[in-house]
């Protein structure tokens, strides 16, 4: 098992992951405001599902394969670009809405909310190469088995991301509530997030192969 020092300085660099705005804490909000907290932890657990699978890949040594065929590193980064640019379109777009903005959608099935999530997460490779690049130097072979430490830290960091996007979705209708009557804060916020996905699709595509 990995020192508790290791362990620790893991822990804080995940919290300072979840806490950057990104693609899942977008969908999370916009789901949450609009169709309500249970929406919002229905589409989570496909969040969370999605960080397992990435989780237990990268532990078995899977995602390593992924990285080695250009191909299929360059298929997913693409399709993630792909993704990002499209919720910046909904965002940028004339009249767009921001996440935090209140506005009546069709409700979608427990089952459309969970593949969502799931989708969301899945379609950012950033979070394979995370695991690649960030798990390995906090594992010593000489506290146990890779494997369970691989495992230990893995779990560690999707606890903190549900923990911490739990909490988001908890407050998300009293955030709403308080920018409801500042449109100019929605109006930049709005902006502010289609820009920074715009940003992160245009790096993500012309991100090299690692």
């Amino acid at each position: 098992m990995p020192d508790s020092a290791h362990w620790l300085t893991f822990s804080l660099l995940a919290l300072g992951m979840v806490l950057t705005p990104g693609p899942n804490m977008a969908y999370l909000l916009s789901r949450s405001i609009c169709q309500g907290r249970r929406a919002g932890m229905v589409s989570l657990a496909g969040v969370g599902a999605g960080f397992l699978c990435y989780m237990l890949c990268a532990a078995l040594g899977i995602s390593a394969l992924l990285l080695a065929v250009p191909l299929a590193y360059d298929v997913l980064r693409l399709a993630g670009a792909a993704y990002l640019f499209y919720l910046a379109l909904q965002a940028l777009k004339p009249g767009g809405h921001s996440p935090f903005a209140v506005r009546q959608l069709p409700p979608d099935s427990p089952r459309k909310l969970f593949a969502m999530g799931l989708f969301t997460n899945l379609l950012n490779p950033k979070v394979a190469v995370m695991y690649l690049s960030l798990l390995p130097q906090f594992i010593n072979p000489l506290q146990g088995s890779v494997l369970s430490q691989s495992l230990l830290l893995g779990c560690s960091q999707i606890a903190i991301s549900l923990l911490v996007n739990a909490l988001l979705i908890l407050l998300a209708g009293r955030m709403a509530a308080f920018l409801a009557g500042r449109p100019l804060f929605l109006q930049l916020q709005r902006w502010l997030m289609g820009g920074v996905l715009g940003l992160m699709a245009v790096h993500l595509a012309r991100q090299g192969q690692r």
